[in-house]
């Protein structure tokens, strides 16, 4: 399998970009990194733009509600409107619809099975399997099906990323119970395998839920930088051997996981 990169459409500025909409963009940027408000004059300065345009501009979005004035500083705000629009977007959001073509393009390219989890009470949730593969494992997994957190390497993604007290009680209630000779099933060094997982960005399941098979998962992040989901791929050993899990297939992993993340709203501090 080459490591050919998975691709994105880059987001290009348009040759016949309205000029209004622009500077529009611009003045609610400004206001979005200015909890206290902008006057006037900060705005018409920030966007190098004449006081009378900035205010023609300013007054129409106070008019819609996307910005507000103070009544005594007279400083603009961002307004209440774009807190409905936002809502409206996260309430569209289907992360199975938005994570789909790019699960499709990885399955494509591993030709193993590819599965995208979430933290469901004390397990891991499967909402999405793809397997294209005739030569794949077919793996018993279905929709709506729960795995346990320990021993799954999407459910060790999901589960890394918990608070402490979170991951406290669900060990306390579900335990470790051993499925191989590979699960984890002392406490403290689970403990310290999970800190590990959340630092690396990734989690590997060596045997460690089923003879015979390797998994290995990447977190998906949303608008908040939190896990919402996690991205994995399943294999038998005999071809995802434990250096290529680790290397190759771990490179897809993570960097279809990062894909997912952006388009459903995260955005890297750096």
């Amino acid at each position: 399998m080459k490591l050919d990169s998975i691709t994105t459409k880059a987001a290009q500025r348009p040759a016949n970009l309205v000029q209004t909409i622009d500077r529009v963009d611009q003045l609610l940027s400004v206001l979005g990194k200015a909890p206290q408000g902008c006057s006037l004059g900060e705005l018409a300065e920030k966007v190098n733009l004449p006081k009378g345009t900035t205010h023609r501009l300013i007054a129409s979005l106070v008019f819609f509600d996307y910005v507000q004035q103070d009544a005594v500083t007279r400083v603009y705000k961002l307004g209440f409107k774009l807190v409905n629009l936002g809502n409206l977007l996260l309430d569209q959001i289907d992360i199975r619809n938005e994570a789909r073509p790019y699960l499709l393009e990885l399955a494509k390219k591993t030709r193993e099975t590819v599965h995208l989890l979430v933290l469901d009470h004390e397990a891991a949730l499967y909402i999405d399997k793809i397997q294209l593969s005739r030569n794949g494992l077919h793996m018993s997994s279905r929709l709506g099906h729960h795995v346990p957190l320990h021993c799954t390497a999407g459910g060790k993604v999901l589960l890394s990323h918990q608070p402490r007290e979170r991951i406290d009680l669900i060990i306390r209630h579900q335990g470790l119970p051993k499925r191989t000779a590979n699960t984890h099933s002392d406490e403290r060094k689970f403990k310290s395998h999970l800190k590990d997982i959340k630092v690396a960005g990734y989690a590997l399941d060596d045997e460690e839920h089923s003879d015979g098979i390797r998994c290995v998962a990447a977190p998906v992040l949303d608008m908040k930088g939190e896990v919402s989901a996690a991205v994995s791929v399943s294999a038998p050993t005999v071809r995802l051997t434990m250096s290529f899990a680790s290397g190759l297939m771990k490179t897809l992993v993570v960097e279809t996981a990062r894909m997912i993340s952006k388009q459903i709203g995260y955005t890297p501090l750096y």
